[in-house]
């Protein structure tokens, strides 16, 4: 059986209550304090003191303190008026319980309202955390077009250059000299000829414009072929010997090939950081390479540096071109591994786009192709919890 503290004291004002009640050498917290609008309630066992007050406070700004043995309440009145008693006397037991329960409610109620408060500000918070990290994004992607741009105005102003020469019967021998119109002058010779050869297929029925348009498909894959063993021939004779820190290594730890594979042991071991830091030695070594990229992308997945895999996992598509039955593989794990860190980031429609550009190059893995399932559902449920 409850003990009632029945020894109290208190004053007031117009605008105030002010309530002492002894502890009696107990110790109080505040959880032991439960307040409402005209319920008061004070618990330590075995101690209890419970008051229906005479009139409603303003429970928010209302205070209470501990100290010298004892609880001192600050009660503000919600309607300047003198009380006649600190609690309603003679209140019938019915009543009495209904403001009881009441109270509790209320309480219940607005604690409810203070969890969602708290949620939807942790949701604006995440939120804006959000959008200042697309923006940045932004801002990158925006900065790498601006490259882009300028690198596409250079090469237009060097073919100009190299086709002013040409008229003048020079273009030969200034090819043979700078060396960097090559790529840019073999297309254009490819789709020269391909325009000729388009206008010399007579009109001679489905069959033969069939064999005439498979031929020049074949041509042209043969040619991306051979452009993209030619890239990786050139990627693999690049090595950046201006890094002075480089003096201090082995003779092995200058070789791209050897720390991509010492990575690749560390991320099977789950030593993904050691593995990052090989794989960064070997993108200062050789920055050409597409597979040192998306290696470091499944680590940074691993140790959740998500922006990080997206960066990687696009430098890696980047390099991957053209397009080939050779670098297929390893186009369809930048797509997935982007498309993982963009769902991770909880930015699900950019996700499902590299899951079903990675379902366009292999249309039979089934793995994908549930995974995009999964990320279709996602997307679904958040536009109707929206």
């Amino acid at each position: 059986m409850p003990v009632w503290l029945r020894e109290h004291s208190w004053r007031q004002t117009l605008t105030a209550v002010y309530l002492s009640l002894p502890l009696r050498g107990a110790r109080a917290t505040a959880a032991n304090i439960f307040c409402s609008e005209q319920y008061l309630k004070v618990s330590i066992p075995p101690f209890l003191f419970e008051a229906i007050l005479y009139a409603p406070i303003d429970d928010t700004n209302s205070t209470a303190k501990i100290g010298n043995g004892n609880i001192f309440f600050t009660l503000y009145k919600k309607e300047p008026v003198m009380w006649d008693s600190l609690t309603l006397a003679n209140a019938a037991k019915e009543k009495l319980q209904h403001l009881r329960e009441n109270a509790v409610l209320k309480a219940h109620e607005k604690a409810k309202e203070e969890t969602e408060a708290k949620k939807i500000t942790k949701q604006e918070h995440k939120k804006y955390a959000l959008e200042a990290t697309m923006k940045l994004e932004e801002e990158e992607r925006k900065r790498i077009e601006d490259l882009k741009e300028k690198e596409r105005q250079k090469v237009a102003k060097e073919l100009e250059l190299w086709k002013n020469q040409q008229k003048d019967g020079d273009a030969y021998k200034s090819i043979q000299k700078k060396g960097k119109l090559h790529q840019e002058i073999e297309p254009l010779k490819e789709r020269k000829s391909e325009k000729m050869n388009q206008t010399r297929i007579p009109n001679e029925g489905t069959s033969k414009t069939r064999l005439k348009s498979t031929k020049a498909l074949r041509e042209s894959r043969v040619a991306e072929e051979e452009e993209w063993l030619h890239k990786q021939a050139e990627a693999r004779r690049i090595i950046n010997s201006d890094l002075s820190e480089l003096e201090d290594l082995k003779e092995e730890e200058k070789n791209p090939d050897w720390l991509k594979d010492k990575g690749n042991k560390m991320f099977a071991m789950g030593d993904y950081l050691g593995a990052v830091n090989a794989y960064n030695l070997a993108v200062r070594l050789n920055n050409k390479l597409p597979l040192l990229y998306l290696n470091r992308a499944a680590c940074h997945l691993k140790l959740r540096n998500l922006h990080k895999a997206i960066e990687d996992s696009s430098k890696a598509l980047e390099l991957l071109t053209p397009p080939v039955p050779d670098n297929e593989n390893a186009r369809v794990k930048a797509h997935v591994r982007r498309g993982t860190a963009f769902c991770q980031l909880e930015l699900y429609t950019e996700g499902l786009q590299d899951y079903e550009a990675a379902l366009k190059i292999d249309p039979r893995n089934k793995n994908i192709e549930k995974d995009a399932e999964k990320i279709r559902h996602l997307i679904q449920g958040t536009m109707q919890g929206s």
